[in-house]
């Protein structure tokens, strides 16, 4: 007789586990499946229930590694939305497209969802149980769609939109990288030096018995200073670079400052500005055809555009609008938006085509993020490649000056 164990905690739900069986139904014809459950005895007693004469009972185990990344998100919600036009059912497309998935854990996020749908919860509320995922702005237009009974379409405008999202974040990504890894170059080959070629440099010097130049004199003092104290150099580097993320994640402070000083930097701040307002005008646009009511629109447009500035002024404009403000008064007193974003918001509302106007603001600011990033790439190449020459040509014209002293003596 089993013995009913007792839960460590109250409230606490056992843990289901995903197990593939094999057996024969009454007519004797071998049927295979998949099964939640808590255990593998829950699993036999079901199936027998079932009328299933269980023969193999399997526990599912997912490879580890891998983590669930936007893309993926994108690239599922678009292969969702073709199956399901496809007239493919739900069930068999999570199937389908979690058990063809390369990353692991999106085979078990997927199966997981799947599990959900199937013990009767929405799609929606399947998705929110991952929030981690799936933010509020993909739930809300799910679970639109599942009421006006239009989910592919749905799914199919979301898929363009996260599409659109990672396309304008890759483009600004890839305008930051190319400096970024540059000066990291920098960095590391000025410290080799610094640490091994100008000590070997001092020790050829010092046989000179002859006074050196100036810059000779600051680039050994520079290198001394460098092997004495390289721990300290990296030590405090690691530790800031390391204090500033963790205090950036952690402080809404921190992050509306840091944002502010972006939008305001000389060259990259206008693409980082152009490309906020692309976000937000699609964000908002998607949401607003899915008829999602404004207000509610809003509460997920601040958060989708990717600056907290923005964030903390959408806030400002849904408290507006919610009062009975229109939106091209609400965007005009928040003074986050140009003058051509208020204007085409202001024919939007007046013709009731204000997803339509939206969707053109995102277009136009597209096409400029995408014109100045390659503007930028062009600028900064040149640009990039003057400073390198002269940091570590300064270094090597800076050694090289006590031997051509020497040879002009000579």
């Amino acid at each position: 007789m089993a013995t009913p164990t007792k839960p460590s905690k109250a409230g606490r739900e056992a843990k289901e586990f995903t197990y593939l069986w094999t057996g024969k139904n009454k007519a004797g014809k071998i049927v295979r499946g998949e099964l939640r459950a808590t255990s593998e005895a829950v699993v036999n007693a079901t199936l027998r229930r079932q009328g299933v004469l269980v023969t193999k009972v399997t526990k599912q185990s997912f490879r580890r590694g891998g983590k669930v990344s936007e893309k993926d998100v994108a690239l599922f919600t678009r292969q969702l939305a073709t199956m399901m036009k496809s007239g493919v059912p739900l069930l068999q497309t999570f199937d389908i497209v979690g058990r063809g998935h390369d990353n692991p854990a999106v085979g078990k996020l997927l199966l997981d969802i799947k599990s959900d749908v199937e013990t009767g919860s929405s799609l929606s509320q399947a998705f929110r149980k991952h929030p981690l995922y799936f933010d509020q702005l993909y739930c809300n237009l799910v679970a639109a769609g599942e009421q006006a009974g239009i989910l592919e379409t749905l799914l199919d405008r979301l898929a363009t939109y996260k599409e659109k999202m990672l396309a304008i974040k890759s483009k600004i990504k890839s305008a930051m990288f190319y400096p970024t890894a540059v000066i990291i170059v920098a960095f590391i080959i000025t410290a080799v030096i610094m640490i091994f070629v100008i000590p070997a440099f001092k020790e050829v010097f010092k046989s000179f018995g002859a006074d050196l130049p100036a810059p000779t004199l600051m680039v050994i003092a520079m290198s001394d200073f460098f092997v004495a104290y390289w721990w300290l150099i990296f030590g405090t580097l690691g530790g800031s670079i390391f204090a500033f993320f963790y205090t950036w994640k952690r402080s809404e402070k921190m992050q509306f400052a840091l944002d502010r000083v972006f939008l305001r930097l000389p060259i990259f701040g206008g693409i980082i500005r152009k490309s906020v307002i692309a976000r937000w005008t699609r964000t908002l646009a998607t949401m607003f055809a899915a008829g999602v009511p404004l207000v509610e629109s809003l509460e997920s447009v601040g958060g989708a555009a990717g600056n907290y500035v923005y964030k903390v002024g959408t806030r400002q404009i849904q408290t507006e609008v919610s009062t009975g403000t229109s939106l091209t008064s609400a965007m005009q007193n928040s003074e986050l938006f140009p003058n051509m974003v208020n204007q085409m918001v202001a024919i939007g509302e007046e013709s009731g085509a204000l997803d339509s106007m939206l969707g053109k603001v995102a277009d136009f600011f597209e096409a400029e993020v995408d014109d100045a990033v390659e503007a930028l790439s062009s600028l900064m190449e040149p640009l990039i490649m003057v400073v390198l020459g002269v940091l570590i040509g300064g270094m090597v014209i800076a050694m090289y000056l006590p031997i051509f002293k020497l040879g002009a003596v000579v």
